[in-house]
Order: C-alpha cells, then structure tokens, then sequence
C-alpha cells in the first residue's frame, strides 16, 4: 500500500460493509421513519446529549453547511481558522449556502486561540457591520493537532461570554477523542460545543456524516435544511445502518486508535533523518514534514502518493495520512523508502 494522502483513500470497513449488507433485507419505511435510523439517533444521542436534534446525511461539507445553515443568518458571521476546511476547501459552499459571511483567524498549529477569536469581536451592535455569530473550530485541526479539554472549554466560555455559538467541524472527531482518551461527547458537548458535524467517511463508513445540534444551537427549520440542502436520503437505513455501527462496540474507537497509532510509527520511523523535518505535533492520524523537493520528486516516481502541502522549489511540506487499513508493513515500507530516497 502506498497511497498515504488521505484517510478517504481507504475502503469501507468490513463491520461497516456487514452492517449495509444486513440493513439491505427487506424493505423498510423511506426517509428516515425507519427502525435503523431511530438507533441511529439514539446511539449519536447517546454520545453527545439526549436532547441533541440529529440529522443524518452523506458527506463531510453538507454536514457543515448544513449545521452552520440551521444557526446563521445571513448578515451573520462564522469565524473560523485561516486553515479551515470551511474557508479553503469547500469551494465556498458555505457563503452560497448559509448566506453569512466567513472571518478567518490566524491559527498556532492549527488552533485558533482567544486571543484570536478577541481580535475578530468588532462592529457588535453595529447596523454597518456583520455580526459575529458562530465559532467554527476542526477538531482535530487541519494539521492533526488536538485541542485540549481545556482549550476547548476556554474557547466555549469565550463564546458564551459574547453570545456566540461553539460549532466542531468533527470530521476526524473519533481520532482526536481516541488521542485525548475520552468519550465523543466529553471532547465536545460536555465541555461546552453547542453544534457539531460527527465524521464518519474517514473513520471507515462508506459516506455517512451526522449533524448535532445542541440545546443553544436547536433551529426550528433543522429538517428543513437538510431537505432544502439535498440531502435527506430517501434509503435513509444506508446511511443509518453506517453509523449504527460505527457507535456498537466502540468500532469509532478501535479505527481511530489504530489510524492514530500507525501515525505515530510513521513519525517515530522518520523523526531522525536528517533530511526530514515534522512541522507540527503528531497527535491524530496526519504527519506533515518538511524535506527536499528531491526526496519528494523520488518518492512519487516510487509510487508513493501523499499531498504536498505548502509547495516549495526546495524544500516542501508534505502531508502523510494513516487509516484503519494502514499496516505495520505499510508504514515500515514507506520509512524504508523516505530513508533511502536521494535529498
């Protein structure tokens, strides 16, 4: 195996793929009204509160659209990290589909600190002005870093503070709780996250995503938006039965501490070459190095596939990325390879 640029790389996780194949007996209600969906729900409340509205839908980006849609207006702001999926990834699908307007924050490894979300707080009150209104943060960030505990729940008392909404971008949620060793919930609920989008493509499902909004962040249009995004699935129990069991037997946990663990077998294999550099904290399933264009030239012409992250005539940054079918052989392989490669 040599493709290492995205945990998304990777195939439907066999109890993931014995769990569709058992939803597909039958028939059963369309739309959600159904038996797998109700467990659904009930397991992702379960995590993150029993008074939780949860919708179910297919991909990472409508989770966040959609979610952000449910709680902004569109004179409203959501302030979110310079790096953020939502600022640099999604093809603007935020401004299209919320209507408000995105703020972004510089960041120091990925996170955006209080200090940060400080600087932004202008024009409150003010009819010129857009208003600020939620807080998006990824956790983990975009870079694999994890905020602490603590982190997170300065970050929510700041947004309480200032009447704002505290909104994770959870696509990778699972390896990030597995590195803080608590509970889906306790790294956001519990410590003040108002809404979040519950990842479940890069953890193994074959595209399943949930929407969680929190007592703060209920909207009343929630259904609504999910419609009027496209993405209330009519085979709903697909989509439910992915999710179903991803929360059974703490499969979240079991992908993410393997992902998380190859990760750091690549990290440790690497860290002493004296022409690799890692660039941040190896917390989660991600590693960014820096290392010569050379190297990065030979590894390609190898086969191997990864991203280059911050391009360079020199010396580039690179991003590699584990999953839950990455191996020990895998990982030593690539080290091999890296090791020997011309710089």
């Amino acid at each position: 195996m040599k493709v290492f640029t995205s945990d998304n790389a990777a195939g439907i996780h066999p109890e993931v793929l014995a769990a569709i194949t058992r939803a597909n007996q039958g028939r059963a209600v369309a739309y959600g009204d159904d038996e797998h969906t109700a467990r659904a729900t009930a397991l992702v409340r379960a995590q993150f509160g029993v008074e939780a509205e949860v919708l179910l839908v297919w991909g990472g980006t409508a989770a966040n659209v959609i979610g952000l849609a449910c709680v902004t207006a569109p004179y409203e702001a959501i302030l979110c990290a310079e790096t953020a999926h939502l600022a640099v990834d999604e093809c603007a699908a935020p401004e299209r589909f919320v209507g408000g307007k995105l703020v972004t924050l510089p960041v120091v490894h990925g996170k955006v600190t209080p200090a940060a979300v400080r600087g932004a707080l202008r024009g409150v009150g003010v009819v010129h002005a857009v208003q600020p209104r939620v807080l998006s943060i990824a956790q983990p960030t975009e870079v694999g870093t994890v905020y602490t505990l603590a982190e997170l729940g300065a970050l929510a008392a700041l947004c309480r503070e200032h009447d704002l909404l505290l909104h994770v971008d959870g696509a990778r949620l699972a390896n990030a709780a597995a590195h803080l060793g608590v509970s889906l919930g306790a790294a956001t609920t519990a410590v003040g996250v108002d809404l979040l989008s519950f990842g479940g493509t890069k953890s193994g499902l074959l595209g399943a995503e949930a929407v969680v909004l929190g007592e703060r962040a209920h909207a009343r249009g929630a259904r609504f938006h999910r419609k009027q995004g496209m993405h209330l699935a009519s085979k709903m129990r697909f989509l439910a039965a992915q999710i179903e069991a991803l929360l059974t037997d703490e499969l979240w946990l079991r992908v993410a501490r393997h992902a998380n663990a190859m990760a750091r077998r690549l990290a440790d294999g690497v860290h002493a070459l004296p022409h690799v550099e890692l660039v941040h904290p190896v917390e989660t399933n991600a590693v960014f190095a820096r290392l010569p264009a050379r190297t990065v030239a030979a590894l390609h012409d190898d086969g191997y596939r990864f991203l280059v992250w911050e391009p360079d005539p020199a010396r580039p940054v690179v991003r590699w990325m584990t999953a839950f079918d990455t191996t020990d052989d895998d990982v030593d392989g690539f080290v091999a390879a890296i090791t020997a490669a011309p710089r």
